[in-house]
């Protein structure tokens, strides 16, 4: 007789832990600017509440100004780093750019829109320097762009008082197209009855642009796929040399465009200076979540980097601080943003 016992039916299968849908909030902990956005809000609360001058539109205005200064170099930093590279000359290579465009306008005596345009020339071909070096070499971009560093700063020194006779070079405001350049670079723009200068919008635009860059081409895809993985990232087709020479030259307009802005608002450059600014770029692009080691990181959050970088060089001044302790707070920032950051990833990342 057979046996009228039904079969058993098979074992249910486990859900794969990859298949698991996250929650909205571990989805939103998983965005790299999340830890940056709460630091930007304990800090304005903090000068909001010990500083009463912070609290004005006009002192909002000045803080902006300040953020970007910084941050319109803090950008291409930001897409570099997560590129997986640094550059650490550009902070002289603002003054660098600066310098060219006043010298040889003075020189020349030609239309100031002459040495702009060379003084771009010059920074798109450091930035493309710096990336061949790295690629032909294939030494880290610390020491690359450590080499490029010293060889700009003896050069601005060298160069300006060669041709001067002085550290800063001559004023340039009686020049023909001096008013023109100062209006792109350099004016100021009358927004609800509060002066904001035009660097802001600037920067905000350029964020727009970094952003879609990022994430919404495929630019942006070999961003992250070289700062993930190089070999990976070549094995799949991705150009290496080409998106990295890019990352750099795009660093290099950036410190065109502030170089501009300082030869603009002040009509004379110092030659000595934008040392140690691009570690301010670097710490920007940190407190915004980009990791060290390259692969993650957004736009966003090396401009919301760079906002907390001027609320506090603002703030200390509207407390009647001593302004310095703004590197004490500068290396608290950089090691709290840090932390918090990496708490948020193991947050985003645990099942």
């Amino acid at each position: 007789m057979a046996d009228a016992t039904a079969p058993a039916a098979p074992p249910a299968k486990d859900t794969p832990p990859h298949t698991t849908r996250r929650s909205p909030l571990r989805r939103l902990l998983a965005r790299p600017e999340v830890g940056a956005l709460v630091g930007a809000i304990v800090v304005y609360l903090f000068f909001f509440a010990v500083a009463p001058p912070f609290r004005q539109l006009d002192s909002l205005a000045t803080v902006l100004y300040q953020a970007s200064t910084i941050g319109i170099v803090a950008l291409p930093v930001a897409l570099l780093m997560i590129g997986g590279e640094f550059d650490l000359s550009a902070g002289v290579a603002v003054i660098t750019s600066a310098l060219t465009a006043s010298e040889l306008s003075w020189q020349l005596t030609q239309n100031i829109w002459v040495g702009v345009f060379a003084a771009l020339a010059v920074s798109l071909a450091v930035g493309a320097l710096n990336g061949f070096l790295l690629m032909r070499t294939g030494l880290p971009s610390f020491l690359v762009t450590l080499g490029t560093f010293l060889m700009l700063q003896g050069l601005n020194l060298a160069v300006t008082k060669l041709l001067t006779g002085n550290v800063a070079t001559d004023s340039i405001s009686n020049m023909d197209g001096f008013n023109q350049a100062r209006k792109v670079f350099a004016s100021t723009v009358d927004i609800g009855g509060v002066d904001v200068k035009i660097t802001v919008l600037w920067w905000l635009g350029f964020a727009v642009i970094a952003t879609w860059v990022l994430l919404r081409t495929k630019f942006g895809n070999w961003i992250f796929a070289v700062g993930g993985d190089r070999a990976s990232a070549r094995s799949v087709g991705v150009p290496v040399g080409f998106t990295k020479i890019a990352l750099f030259m795009s660093v290099g307009f950036a410190a065109w465009f502030v170089g501009m802005n300082q030869l603009f608002s002040f009509d004379t450059v110092q030659s000595g200076e934008g040392v140690g600014n691009e570690f301010l770029y670097i710490i920007a692009a940190v407190i915004g979540g980009c990791l060290l080691t390259g692969g993650y990181g957004s736009a966003v959050g090396a401009v919301i980097g760079a906002f907390i970088f001027g609320m506090v060089t603002q703030g200390i001044v509207y407390a009647n601080w001593n302004p310095d302790w703004f590197k004490f707070f500068l290396g608290v920032m950089l090691l709290a943003a840090t932390l918090v950051n990496l708490w948020v990833r193991r947050q985003a990342t645990r099942r």
